[in-house]
């Protein structure tokens, strides 16, 4: 064999060898690619369904669920087509029954007392996490403007009903003890927060409940006025219970102003 021969055969070897390990380097360069996609696509289908299974119900209007799953059903699809080994099909088939149950209102959440600062807390930041998603959603054009405005802009609403809720239930407790001043001022706190929310009239018809159910603790002096006051207190907090799902409480705010 000659010396040409020689180095042409080691050139190549060489080659191939290079050819080898390009193509090595690629397919596990692709098999990371494709794992990190399947890592974030599952995260954003367990982040979902997450906000849907802790916020409690009085918070989720049928629009703010149908947001969620939409974001599930987009996960599993990318999902699929990555042909990921998880339950893929298990988890579009419940988000799609889900989907269906939300559109014939057969999906009741339970609703959660906000007696402690600490669920307060922990709700306002799954709020705050939804009102990242939504701005998520948006930005990838799942959703347009328009929807996107109106549920950030609900989200925000529900996040000041959050502190609301709070100092709801601290007034209540504050009456039950007599202790008539700190029940006014939470009251007030109350009031301050749901006004954050100026532009959605249902909000202001809160506050102007609260305004006159301060005015009442600030008259109970006789018997008879304590007796009413009871009366208004329980009014009010079934009011307040249902604020965010009673027909009759919604048709007291004009919602065409």
């Amino acid at each position: 064999m000659d010396t040409t021969t020689i180095v042409l055969v080691l050139a190549g070897i060489v080659t191939l060898s290079i050819a080898i390990i390009v193509m090595s380097q690629m397919r596990e360069k692709a098999r990371i690619e494709r794992s990190r996609k399947i890592t974030m696509r599952e995260d954003v289908y367990n982040r979902a369904n997450r906000l849907l299974s802790e916020i409690p119900g009085q918070y989720l209007n049928p629009d703010l669920k149908l947001l969620l799953v939409k974001r599930m059903e987009a996960a599993c699809n990318e999902l699929a087509a990555l042909k990921s080994d998880l339950p893929v099909s298990k988890w579009k088939a419940d988000a799609q029954e889900l989907k269906s149950q939300i559109l014939e209102k057969r999906d009741p959440r339970t609703p959660v007392k906000i007696d402690s600062p600490e669920k307060s807390a922990q709700v306002k930041e799954l709020l705050q996490n939804l009102f990242k998603m939504i701005e998520a959603m948006h930005k990838s054009g799942e959703i347009n403007t328009a929807t996107a405005k109106k549920n950030l802009k609900y989200v925000l609403f529900l996040i000041h009903k959050t502190h609301a809720d709070l100092h709801v239930f601290q007034a209540r407790d504050y009456v039950r003890q007599n202790q008539i001043r700190k029940a006014i001022h939470a009251y007030h706190l109350a009031s301050t927060e749901m006004g954050k929310s100026r532009d959605n009239p249902l909000a202001m018809k809160a506050v102007k409940s609260f305004r006159t159910r301060i005015k009442e603790l600030e008259a109970m002096n006789t018997e008879g006025k304590d007796q009413a006051s009871a009366e208004s207190q329980a009014k009010l907090d079934r009011e307040w219970d249902t604020f965010l799902h009673d027909d009759e409480w919604k048709k007291k705010a004009d919602y065409d102003n």
